[in-house]
């Protein structure tokens, strides 16, 4: 059977801002797929990022949502970049099941700097720091922290690295950002878009999914530091050269879809998809929430945020304003003594 007769609707297409989990049995191998319209659109757009900054903000959105719609119990994943570059923060915020939201702290002048030197590629606006990648179940659980170095590594690089080192799992990701342009009622509009897939080797018997170790582990005497010479499963080489061949077009295009690329990449060997993860723009705070973190302010941190006898607060998530009288975070418990 051909792709090409393939319709959308036809079995159930996950369409824009949906995960859809794959597996390959031939291959061992099991991931997930997304292409991210609507929702990514809408929080870019309420930031009004300059362009270099929106597309390193989609792609950590592309790469959480497929990290975050994993988790099997209700929780958070939390991806975040602190580095020195000219966009020193990064933050994106999953809420299971489908909750995302994103901001980004960058210096406006190293930007445009970057952007007019023809320099504003993403390694050269993150610079070196960190990505930090916390799950976090709750108040009453421990939270778990993957941290992977930035140093000049793309996006995709940095996830590829956190799943080795913290998992210890065979894996190989794919991310892409678009600004596609569509005739609307007043001319054309642009809009954002991104894609991106996750792919991993889980086979049943352990030994088959071994990886190269880290430097100074017990790797072959003929592997570098990055276990260049470390010979994979043939499973796992082929679903890694067969991911290569994705383009960047594929992942962002709405007419190709995730279901249809799912089915060029793998249909000789069979693949089969699950049910999708919609995902969604959806901000978490609310004024009962800003009012309680007030309320832990001590007497001398009030006493900062207060002018003219109120306290502004905006979200760096969505953007949304509050604002509240000294006397209403007094009476909800702030200004208590400083410890």
């Amino acid at each position: 059977m051909s792709d090409e007769g393939l319709t959308l609707g036809a079995f159930g297409f996950a369409g824009d801002d949906a995960v859809v989990p794959f597996q390959v049995e031939a291959l061992d191998a099991r991931g997930r797929a997304v292409q991210l319209g609507p929702m990514l659109d809408q929080i870019l757009a309420r930031h009004d990022y300059p362009e270099p900054v929106s597309r390193l903000l989609a792609e950590m959105i592309a790469l959480t949502v497929l990290l975050g719609t994993s988790l099997k119990f209700d929780g958070k994943f939390i991806a975040q970049t602190q580095t020195d570059g000219p966009v020193g923060l990064l933050v994106v915020d999953f809420s299971t099941p489908s909750s995302v939201r994103a901001y980004a702290r960058f210096e406006e002048e190293r930007v445009a700097e970057a952007i007019a030197a023809g320099a504003a590629t993403p390694e050269a606006l993150l610079g070196v720091g960190v990505m930090a990648l916390t799950v976090d179940q709750g108040p009453y659980t421990q939270r778990y922290q993957g941290i992977v170095e930035l140093n000049g590594a793309s996006m995709e690089e940095v996830a590829e690295a956190y799943f080795r080192q913290s998992e210890q799992i065979p894996t190989t990701v794919k991310l892409a950002v678009a600004r596609m342009s569509r005739r609307g009622e007043k001319g054309f509009v642009e809009s954002w878009r991104a894609g991106g897939m996750v792919a991993q080797f889980l086979p049943e018997a352990p030994e088959r999914m071994r990886m190269p170790d880290l430097p100074g582990g017990d790797a072959p005497d003929d592997a570098d530091e990055t276990g260049a010479a470390f010979e994979f499963d043939d499973a796992w080489n082929e679903t890694r050269a067969l991911v290569d061949t994705v383009e960047a077009s594929e992942l962002t295009d709405p007419e190709v879809g995730v279901e249809r690329l799912l089915f060029r990449l793998f249909h000789e060997r069979g693949v089969r998809v699950f049910p999708a993860n919609p995902v969604a723009d959806d901000c978490s705070c609310s004024r009962e929430r800003i009012r309680d973190v007030l309320a832990s302010f001590s007497e001398e941190e009030l006493a900062e945020s207060v002018e003219n006898g109120r306290i502004d607060v905006t979200c760096e998530f969505c953007g949304e304003h509050y604002d509240f009288s000294a006397e209403e975070i007094r009476e909800a418990g702030g200004g208590g003594e400083a410890e």
